[in-house]
């Protein structure tokens, strides 16, 4: 049993826009560099040629890897989420305790996140130690650069 790949709807859409992207756009430009390059001549000493079969061989990595991600995609719609209790795809405004410094998150998938842009991975230990948590719990999450304490602010589903 192939293992459900949690995202949001936009997380899905990306991907999906991703792959038409490489099928449509990149898949024929490498196509046609490789023929370009081959009517150079020879091939062993052709760098235009074995830079486009470099790139070729990503692209057909790239949309083997985004095919299986869409098939085992589970499309979360956030919309539908309420409680407090905090779950994939809320939004969670975290106070750090020692800096008094305060983040807003969105719990999304692994393929969505981007901690820059408040999209914190499911998979990450703060996402995994806000879990089941509400407003007013603390959180302390063991990080690379040591342990963390976060007092958890606001928790809500947009």
């Amino acid at each position: 049993m192939e293992k459900k790949i949690p995202m949001t709807e936009k997380g899905y859409e990306r991907l999906q826009e991703e792959m038409r992207h490489l099928k449509n756009v990149e898949r024929p430009a490498v196509i046609k560099a490789i023929s370009d390059a081959r009517e150079h001549g020879d091939l062993s000493e052709n760098a235009e040629y074995h830079a486009a079969k470099e790139r070729q061989s990503f692209i057909e990595g790239r949309l083997a890897e985004l095919e299986d991600k869409i098939s085992r995609a589970d499309v979360i719609d956030v919309s539908k989420i309420s409680g407090k209790e905090i779950k994939f795809g809320a939004t969670v405004t975290l106070q750090d305790e020692d800096t008094d410094e305060i983040n807003t998150y969105q719990i999304v998938g692994s393929d969505e996140a981007d901690v820059r842009q408040g999209f914190l991975s499911i998979t990450s230990p703060l996402a995994r130690a806000l879990i089941g948590k509400k407003a007013g719990d603390g959180v302390e999450v063991t990080t690379p650069n040591g342990s963390k304490a976060y007092t958890i602010k606001e928790a809500h589903y947009i």
